[in-house]
């Protein structure tokens, strides 16, 4: 893979529940709204340990595995686009997402900007079921 290794490790306060960020993070139709502009392929349903799907932005395509999921947390491996994992934690009122990988891609400034439309999509979208 070419590119540079890089890490970044983000952590925000968001006005929202432990299981309205974990249903965010897990339900792919939520997770396809928060994470526009980019296209989703081969997600759907609720994300378990062993799923695999990329989603590309433009003409760079990032595969993801689920590696794991607890409780508060969530593990991505990361091929393609970036080499290397995405790991997200949460509780009420916050959450940290830490990468890490090589890649030609700016990686801290996707992140960045991944966390804050998440963040407004769940400030906007307080009610227990926001897809209904």
């Amino acid at each position: 893979m070419l590119g540079n290794f890089q890490q970044s490790t983000l952590r925000i306060e968001v006005k929202a529940s432990e299981e309205s960020i974990r249903d965010s993070l897990l339900e792919s139709d939520r997770l396809k709204q928060w994470m526009w502009p980019q296209n989703f392929t081969s997600l759907s349903g609720t994300l378990n340990p062993g799923n695999t799907f990329i989603s590309s932005l433009g003409l760079v395509e990032i595969e993801h595995q689920v590696e794991k999921i607890e409780e508060n947390s969530l593990r991505l491996l990361l091929s393609k686009g970036i080499d290397g994992y995405h790991e997200w934690h949460w509780g009420d009122g916050w959450l940290q997402s830490r990468l890490e990988g090589v890649s030609i891609l700016p990686l801290n400034l996707g992140q960045t900007f991944s966390l804050f439309r998440l963040r407004q999509y769940l400030s906007s979208n307080n009610s227990p079921n926001p897809l209904s």
